[in-house]
């Protein structure tokens, strides 16, 4: 999938929300565990009722991990779903993988290749030959962590040497192996104030921006320091949609949550 085809949706649905399936087990509704693939079943309903609302699917890969391969095979079974029902969604693997070459090669090819994802989340600390084996693929796109939201971030991503912090670093330097059409950037939505800094940096690449809703980000600030001309924003919401109910009715919910946030994007596209 392109920027282009990625912007084109975002202007049909008018939104740029991203649907985070960080699908927890324990938080299922409870008329849903006799089925046989529970996880499946949630993510199945929350995607019918949310796709018209939004133009991306993350599946966070570690709540299906988890569960062994029974959760290989729901995660697997989603982004089938999605591909084939949904095929104008972009799908990110919310991995966060990064290792040396030959290991990044396989993460790559269990993502991109086998899964089919469109996109994997990709961490920068060991460097370009950590990165480049996920950029081999035509028509997938590496999402790399620039500017975190976690209380954490600051023992590192802030740390300053030439006057250049780590995160302004990891922005520059990572420029040179890809491009606009394959590399995007996570800058979490509770630093919004920082997403001016990130766009002087790369005008033109998309952010992945988790942290409104639960986490508390504000969509209009993350909007106002982060979009460009091409919107060049996916704007997360998981837990505030995907679990704002645990009745029958749960998906409907659902859809009603992802409403409120689509009408709100509507307004900044303008």
């Amino acid at each position: 999938m392109t920027a282009q085809e990625i912007y084109a949706n975002i202007l049909i649905k008018r939104s740029f929300l991203c649907v985070g399936l960080d699908t927890e087990t324990d938080k299922l509704p409870g008329h849903l565990l006799s089925a046989t693939d529970p996880v499946f079943e949630f993510n199945r309903r929350i995607i019918d009722a949310t796709a018209p609302y939004a133009v991306a699917f993350k599946p966070n890969v570690a709540f299906y991990e988890c569960n062994g391969t029974a959760g290989w095979e729901s995660l697997a079974r989603t982004i089938q779903y999605i591909k084939e029902q949904y095929p104008d969604c972009f799908v990110i693997a919310d991995a966060k993988r990064g290792d040396i070459g030959n290991t990044s090669k396989m993460y790559a090819k269990a993502f991109l290749g086998n899964l089919n994802a469109d996109a994997v989340t990709v961490a920068p600390y060991m460097g370009e030959d950590s990165v480049t084996p996920f950029l081999s693929y035509d028509g997938k796109w590496v999402i790399l962590l620039a500017l975190t939201s976690n209380r954490g971030a600051d023992d590192f991503q802030y740390y300053t040497a030439n006057n250049e912090r780590l995160f302004e670093r990891v922005l520059r330097v990572s420029q040179k192996w890809g491009s606009s059409n394959n590399l995007m950037y996570v800058v979490g939505a509770t630093r919004a104030e920082m997403l001016r800094e990130v766009r002087a940096i790369v005008p033109d690449h998309f952010l992945l921006v988790p942290g409104i809703g639960a986490q508390g980000g504000s969509l209009k600030e993350v909007a106002e320091y982060g979009m460009n001309s091409g919107c060049g924003l996916l704007v997360n919401s998981s837990r505030a949609i995907i679990f704002a109910d645990s009745s029958r009715d749960f998906d409907k919910i659902a859809a009603e949550k992802a409403v409120e946030v689509q009408q709100e994007m509507a307004t900044y596209l303008g």
